[in-house]
């Protein structure tokens, strides 16, 4: 019987931990959004997404702009691993600077 509650766990936390891997959040917004530990993990990883395409606008900006693209990637990684490794523990963190705006979407 625990072994079965492991796989689950496991499972989640693998489909949490997608959700922070660019478009790939999809993945886990098609399968598994029931789940309410996923599905905190997939708003936190559209967020970190939308951050990511903001900048990539950003970055046709000559010079200044190509600037505030690497920091910003930089902190996007940063971001993404942060998420990574709360989904893989198993905890709901915010990510920090952008985790608040998650819980303004509804799905």
């Amino acid at each position: 019987m625990a072994d079965k509650k492991t796989q689950t766990q496991n499972s989640n936390n693998a489909m949490a931990l997608l959700s922070y891997l660019g478009i790939l959040f999809i993945i886990p917004m098609l399968t598994s959004k029931d789940d309410p530990f996923v599905k905190f993990h997939i708003k936190q990883g559209l967020v970190l997404f939308i951050f990511e395409l903001v900048l990539m606008f950003v970055n046709v900006i000559p010079i200044l702009g190509q600037l505030v693209w690497l920091v910003g990637m930089i902190t996007s990684l940063v971001l993404a691993i942060t998420g990574i490794m709360n989904a893989l523990a198993g905890t709901q963190k915010e990510l920090p600077l952008i985790g608040k705006y998650a819980a303004k979407f509804n799905f």
